[in-house]
């Protein structure tokens, strides 16, 4: 019996010949066409010198695996794997992002904004807060220039301008990956230069000019909510007002929001008055022990952007009378001082405060308002009828605003800028100036 013979045919495109084979295959052989790859004359030459693809074999199955890798002019490279048959495109700028990852926490700052003002069952803003629009608009700010995005210009004429009145710069146009402050930093990207005051009142579309009005960024509220169900903090309810119906998004994850409550309640009232960086964001570090990037600077905004944006009462609710009033007096004062540069001129630092020392950080002293700083007597915000009554000293009560500049200091030596920092201390000037804090 005449014995089966299997015969081939195998063609490349631009070959003129067939090839053909008689007998058994023993081994799979792959169709290879010629035009769906040709290496790049750009290609990385291989080690030694030789500018042939490097070439290796897989233990697992012997089949050999080839790569070629090119650069375009946008920085991507794309490589090609014969295993696979196909080619693969990445940027490599996108492999040096853990690092930025492990500094920042796994909320924004706006988002710890809203998390402390949303009622937990219900899911929804009080309605009669007109404060947290405007301040959610800062706190974008506050996090580009935490993220080392944004800085006030290197100019030293700027202290001839008051702090809110200073050139907002963009330092690092890379994208962060939050969706808000993305979009942010591209419209001061492809703008002109603004002061830090313009910025804020054009993102919350605080403006007669209707040649900017495209500059309002809007249903952040909304948005942030809908990031927050995104992570699993929050959770999407339809809920009836009797007239309408509207989305809520009542709390999910009760962790989250405790670790933020503790950030402000450490800052208000603990009993010691020292600050420790390792008391805040100690459940967002790294899995490989890096700890978040300025954390008691983060702390701080967070404590004045929600005494600003009228959330902070949330936070205070278990505390007794006495306690809970004391806790407002002692925001105010925290508000108060590092809403300047240098940040807490009254902390007795070197300098004049925070930033203060001798290099292009420095700064004349600028006081919330141009009349000079606050009066310490009078009624101030949260003190109501307790002022002449006060059941304790409050300044035994929270951290002290001396070890406060002290921590802040020693963040802007090992980790910070001073331009940086300079433009926090602007945006908390701006926020301080809101006319029902004044």
């Amino acid at each position: 019996m005449a014995s089966t013979q299997t015969s081939g045919l195998q063609r490349r495109r631009g070959a003129g010949t067939a090839s053909s084979s008689a007998g058994p295959s023993t081994s799979t052989s792959r169709i290879v066409d010629d035009d769906d790859f040709t290496p790049s004359r750009t290609a990385s030459p291989a080690p030694g010198g030789s500018s042939t693809p490097t070439s290796s074999r897989n233990p697992g199955n012997g089949s050999l695996t080839s790569a070629y890798g090119s650069r375009s002019a946008t920085g991507s490279v794309t490589t090609y794997d014969e295993s696979t048959g196909h080619r693969v495109a990445y940027d490599p700028r996108d492999l040096n992002d853990e690092k930025e990852i492990g500094e920042n926490p796994r909320l924004t700052l706006m988002e710890e904004i809203l998390l402390l003002g949303l009622k937990d069952r219900q899911g929804y803003l009080s309605f009669w807060n007109d404060n947290i629009s405007y301040t959610l608009r800062g706190c974008i700010l506050i996090e580009l220039a935490l993220r080392r995005r944004i800085a006030i210009t290197k100019d030293p004429m700027r202290k001839r301008f008051s702090l809110t009145e200073r050139m907002v710069d963009v330092i690092d146009g890379k994208m962060t990956g939050e969706v808000l402050l993305d979009e942010a930093l591209k419209m001061m990207k492809a703008s002109e230069r603004m002061s830090v005051a313009q910025w804020v009142d054009l993102m919350s579309g605080e403006t007669w000019n209707v040649m900017k009005i495209g500059y309002q960024l809007k249903q952040v509220r909304e948005r942030l909510a809908k990031g927050l169900v995104d992570k699993g903090i929050l959770r999407t309810e339809k809920r009836n007002f009797l007239l309408f119906d509207m989305a809520t998004h009542p709390l999910n994850d009760t962790t989250c929001k405790d670790a933020v409550l503790r950030r402000v309640l450490t800052l208000l009232t603990s009993t010691s008055p020292t600050v420790h960086a390792d008391t805040f964001y100690k459940e967002d570090s790294s899995s490989a022990g890096r700890p978040v990037a300025l954390r008691v600077t983060r702390a701080l905004c967070l404590l004045c952007c929600s005494f600003s944006a009228n959330v902070l009462e949330n936070a205070l609710n278990h505390l007794s009378y006495e306690a809970r009033e004391s806790a407002f007096q002692k925001a105010d004062d925290i508000l108060e001082e590092f809403s300047n540069w240098p940040m807490a001129p009254s902390s007795g630092l070197a300098g004049g405060g925070v930033g203060g020392g001798s290099g292009a950080a420095g700064g004349v002293v600028t006081s919330i308002s141009s009349n000079g700083p606050k009066s310490k007597t009078g009624a101030r915000i949260g003190e109501g009828s307790m002022l002449n009554d006060r059941a304790f000293d409050e300044g035994n009560v929270g951290a002290s605003v001396q070890e406060l500049a002290k921590a802040l200091q020693k963040e802007l030596e090992q980790e910070g800028d001073g331009f940086m920092f300079e433009c926090v201390a602007a945006v908390l000037n701006v926020l301080s100036r809101m006319d029902s804090l004044l």
